[in-house]
């Protein structure tokens, strides 16, 4: 049985993540915690949710499991994703959200000291659910209390921020909550901070009446129009469970998410007090992030799309310290904790804008242009084609610096690069290409693609 995707399990509250479901994965993280005891010193489970309308239920069939295992559980109430994680160190937390999925969705995310479940972790609860799971012995059973976590998480916020930029006195930011729970943390955060921020969707409400919950450029039109009509420094955009964070300048334009990602791994790499700052990243980040941090003295390490905590790990067990970990939209501060956080992602950035201005940030970031496209390849043929691609892209682009390990990511002398992968969940192969001429490189590289998938005919 396979339930986690890349981030937790998530779908329809009526056919996937349904009560049944979120009673078995309750018991099965109270057998963690149980069976763990000497790890997770038997620290009660902390169990929170985003606003959906299924959340309620949901959260209290978590509950019956986790108790049913002996295990004791803190109710958290509704908590943004990075408070909850903030809230599991020292031991497991567990999220209700399907963060930006329709409001149809929800999902379940399990937490181990601050981070998501890695990979082996996930298996042995996808191994419990599959198999027959019986209850505690009745005298055994555990309790449950009400906990409020959010102050706590919101200071611990602005603490780390303060070791950021300049006060934002008289900075003006808009903040797009998306409905969310991002209205529960970035606005109070920010106003700690100095800032002047003006809300929009700023009313939790499962059915995101505002817009759809996925900031894009297209559900922040909202916003866009309210901060080109304005006087705003920032705009700032989240989704369901604020993990994820969307950028506008003052003009009310999307500042490229690879550009977020380059200023603030630049900033981290320059602050660092090592001699070898590493930052995380994803094999489709943009080259920009690899020239700002070589600027600053430090080196980019990738890893495979929803795993930066293997990325981190393998980076420090290899003697690095990782100063920053990021794939579009979603940053991890490891000096704040080791869960993704925008509301952290927020409060630094508007701190850098009060110090520099969003235009002197975005100043020394070489923004090439940068496209996307699908070549069809039914899933039986993927690994074949990708096999191919292992040797014709490289001879067909000599001059690249070649890296196999996640897909095929050719580097060129001059910082463009392009990125051949499989599509984990549609039957395409995804092309990703930067460079001053993006259109000619994503031509030929789509050109080699194409003849491997063909040549299985």
């Amino acid at each position: 049985m396979e339930l986690f995707g890349t981030a937790g399990i998530r779908g329809s509250a009526e056919e996937r993540v349904t009560p049944e479901l979120a009673l078995a994965v309750g018991r099965a993280v109270g057998a963690d915690t149980v069976g763990n005891a000497s790890e997770a010193d038997a620290s009660p489970v902390v169990i929170a949710r985003d606003g959906r309308t299924t959340g309620p239920a949901l959260a209290a069939a978590v509950e019956a499991g986790v108790e049913s295992a002996g295990a004791d559980v803190q109710r958290a109430g509704m908590l943004p994703t990075p408070a909850l994680a903030y809230a599991s160190r020292g031991g497991r937390g567990v999220m209700l959200t399907a963060s930006h999925n329709p409001p149809t969705d929800n999902g379940i995310k399990v937490f181990v000291d601050g981070e998501e479940y890695d990979r082996e972790l996930e298996r042995g609860i996808e191994s419990r659910v599959a198999g027959e799971q019986t209850p505690a012995a009745w005298d055994v059973w555990g309790r449950s209390e009400d906990v409020d976590v959010l102050a706590a998480y919101r200071d611990a916020v602005v603490a780390y921020a303060q070791g950021h930029g300049a006060r934002a006195d008289g900075l003006d930011v808009a903040v797009d909550c998306g409905n969310g729970m991002g209205a529960l943390g970035t606005p109070p955060v920010l106003r700690d901070l100095g800032a002047r921020v003006v809300t929009l969707n700023g009313q939790v409400d499962g059915y995101f009446p505002g817009r759809e919950s996925k900031p894009t450029p297209e559900s922040l039109s909202d916003l866009r129009a309210f901060v080109a009509d304005g006087a705003f420094d920032l705009g700032i955009g989240h989704d369901g469970d604020a993990d994820r964070i969307v950028i506008l300048d003052g003009d009310g334009d999307v500042v490229h998410e690879d550009t977020v990602v380059a200023i603030l791994a630049e900033h981290f790499t320059r602050v660092a007090a090592t001699d070898d700052p590493v930052v995380v990243t994803t094999p489709n980040a943009s080259g920009r992030i690899d020239e700002r941090v070589r600027a600053a003295g430090g080196r980019v390490e990738r890893v495979r799309l929803g795993a930066l905590h293997e990325g981190i790990a393998a980076a420090r067990a290899a003697g690095g310290d990782v100063v920053f970990a990021a794939e579009p939209w979603k940053h991890i501060h490891p000096s704040h904790g080791g869960w993704i956080d925008g509301v952290a992602s927020a409060a630094v950035l508007t701190r850098l804008v009060a110090s520099d201005g969003l235009d002197g940030l975005r100043g020394p970031v070489t923004e090439r242009p940068y496209r996307k496209v699908s070549v069809e390849c039914a899933d039986d043929r993927k690994r074949e084609a990708m096999a191919r691609l292992e040797t014709t892209l490289p001879e067909s682009f000599p001059d690249a610096d070649v890296d196999t390990e996640y897909g095929v990511r050719l580097e060129f002398p001059d910082a463009s690069w392009t990125l051949v992968r499989p599509s984990g969940t549609e039957p395409y192969v995804r092309v990703y290409a930067e460079a001053d001429d993006v259109d000619a490189l994503v031509d030929e590289v789509t050109g080699v693609v194409e003849r491997a998938v063909a040549d299985g005919d």
